[in-house]
């Protein structure tokens, strides 16, 4: 029989369908015919197999080659089909045990002389591989990220005829050593101990780090916003093996792929402020991650808030509440997570100087209201802290007194998440309405100051419900069981710009 099939993956998303490489040799004109909505890529595969299996000394059938990439209805791209064609000719023409195939499922592009290139998206194919509980078999320089996932069987080629070699002996080829987890200080060199004085919006900075809140940072040109905002991923809790992994396959399907140097840190990502709509959520014709899905289970820091476009803002709204991204094409839909933590920075003026105890803001009322007004209201009203960070004096930037550094507040954050896991599952930034009732009740008086203190600023009921969560965390670095008036009136106190900045 001239038919053979070969298991590999395609990519659509973070996921990695089947499919199923079914060639067949007949009879009639020499030629080579791809179908199953192939793109050009894959279609030029036609000519690398052909040169590969004969500058490797194989045998290119001169008969009718029908290939079909089976689901037909789902495209296919990249240079990933170019292994399993091959070997699919192979087996077809009988030059290779079709039987000994059916306990793999392969990915690799390959040169014309027959080596095997490296391709995107290996992570996620590796992870539904192990769930096919069959192995892997991939470029040898695509080993490091598909042995990440850790209880797949993976093998690392580099050439076609090493391939052909396992196939034929089952012992050519010796499983990898799986990558260990990078250590965070090994990466992320940026301490907390660094910042000086600053003690309040550090202390936001640790309650955003245990809870998993959005924070805004408001202050003059030059006042620390950007440095405090760059030592929050290292002080945030480890990443689980899940988290980790979530976030290595968003990074693998992404256009510059996995950094692996980069394994089980969180990321810390902060495009410019003249980045589109686009960049941030993802898109294009086969749509890919934007910076949103990139910093997942990680921080998203936008420096100069108010100069980014309005529509590039608000595209932030519903992500920030769903913590997922659809991105929706005529031919295809793709889902990507997005939950990761907001910070982001800016001036309190066009100018940068209002309330500055130094020098004189050159800004007028109507001047202030429009840059603030850049900032729409629901944005504001789903960043859970606003800080101010007013610029220091020169004695305490001189000061010779340490620090507290980033590992000793990393402890306190780690035990107050464990809190919150133990009680709820989740940070409590991802509490939803019911379990805002449950865990965080408050005393009749309590219940009063929130109310005159929503009807003073002009909150909003998700306002409400954001204070309520912080304030939780505010008890939880306390070791507290319930939320008291000081966890309570702290919380309110990094809403009091909310009015001014949704004007």
């Amino acid at each position: 029989m001239s038919l053979a099939i070969i298991y590999s993956r395609a990519q659509v998303g973070i996921h990695a369908p089947l499919v199923s490489v079914e060639v067949h040799l007949s009879g009639g004109l020499p030629g080579l015919f791809i179908v199953g909505l192939p793109e050009a890529a894959v279609k030029e595969s036609k000519d690398r197999v052909r040169g590969a299996l004969l500058n490797s000394q194989l045998e290119f059938p001169s008969r009718r080659i029908t290939i079909n990439l089976a689901p037909a209805d789902l495209p296919k791209e990249g240079g990933r089909f170019d292994l399993p064609i091959a070997l699919g000719i192979l087996a077809a023409s009988g030059q290779l045990n079709r039987d000994r195939l059916r306990g793999y499922e392969f990915l690799g592009e390959l040169a014309l002389g027959g080596e095997l290139r490296a391709v995107r998206g290996v992570l996620p194919a590796a992870l539904a591989c192990r769930d096919a509980a069959r192995t892997l078999l991939v470029p040898e320089d695509n080993t490091g990220e598909a042995t990440l996932v850790g209880d797949v069987a993976v093998l690392g080629a580099a050439h076609l005829l090493d391939v052909r070699r396992q196939l034929e002996t089952g012992t050519a080829l010796q499983p990898p050593e799986r990558r260990p987890r990078s250590a965070p200080g090994s990466v992320l060199e940026r301490d907390l101990g660094d910042v000086r004085g600053q003690h309040h919006a550090k202390r936001a900075l640790e309650i955003a780090a245990a809870g998993g809140h959005n924070l805004l940072l408001i202050g003059p040109p030059g006042t620390g916003k950007t440095m405090l905002a760059s030592r929050l991923p290292g002080i945030l809790p480890p990443l689980s093996e899940t988290e980790a992994l979530e976030t290595a396959a968003i990074a693998s399907v992404s256009a510059r792929g996995l950094d692996l140097s980069q394994w089980g840190i969180r990321p810390f990502r902060a495009p410019h402020h003249t980045a589109s709509a686009v960049a941030l959520v993802g898109g294009g014709s086969q749509p890919r991650p934007g910076e949103i899905s990139l910093a997942h289970h990680g921080v998203l820091f936008l420096d100069e808030l108010p100069e980014y476009d309005r529509h590039v803002l608000e595209v932030l709204r519903e992500p920030l509440e769903s913590g997922r991204i659809t991105i929706s094409r005529a031919a295809r839909q793709a889902d990507f997570p997005a939950r990761f933590q907001l910070v982001a920075a800016m001036n309190p003026c066009p100018c940068g100087y209002l309330g500055d105890n130094e020098r004189r803001c050159a800004c007028g009322p109507e001047q202030i209201r429009r840059y603030r007004g850049r900032i729409s209201g629901p944005l504001a009203d789903r960043i859970d802290l606003h800080i101010e960070v007013p610029r220091l004096a020169h004695r305490i930037l001189r000061g010779e007194t340490p620090e507290e550094n980033s590992a000793t507040v990393r402890d306190r954050v780690r035990a107050a998440r464990d809190r919150q896991l133990r009680r709820a599952g989740k940070a409590n930034s991802a509490l939803n309405p019911r379990e805002i009732e449950r865990d965080c009740p408050l005393a009749e008086a309590d219940h009063r100051l929130l109310e005159q203190a929503l009807e003073r600023l002009g909150l909003s009921p998700r306002a409400y419900h954001r204070i309520l969560k912080v304030a939780r965390t505010i008890a939880d670095l306390a070791d507290s069981a319930g939320i008291r008036t000081p966890h309570l009136t702290e919380a309110l106190s990094y809403r009091a710009l909310d009015r001014t900045l949704s004007r």
